[in-house]
């Protein structure tokens, strides 16, 4: 039993790093010439800060991922170009990211 649960988590971890991975790769692809290290170059108090977005309330993976697909103001809307994958992974990273967070 000790021996399936830790393959389960060793899986499921593999996975969120995975996940991880190519949300970092989408957001440098897709976000970085705007958000690069989590600032905002069209409307700079609306940035990808920890308190920014609790502020906003886009602080959880439901809105952040809204935002992404629907695009607000001056971004634009990235759910007609990317699989919904490719936003949840994007989303992940942005919730995940260290220098979000700071």
């Amino acid at each position: 039993m000790f021996m399936i649960s830790f393959l389960s988590f060793f899986f499921f971890f593999n996975v969120d790093l995975n996940t991880l991975q190519k949300g970092e790769n989408l957001f440098a692809t897709y976000c970085m010439s705007c958000h690069a290290g989590g600032s905002n170059i069209i409307i700079p108090e609306k940035n990808l800060k920890k308190e920014t977005l609790e502020t906003l309330g886009i602080n959880n993976h439901d809105s952040i991922l809204y935002q992404i697909t629907n695009g607000k103001n001056g971004m634009p809307a990235f759910g007609g170009r990317l699989k919904q994958i490719e936003m949840e992974a994007i989303t992940s990273y942005i919730l995940e990211e260290k220098q979000f967070r700071d």
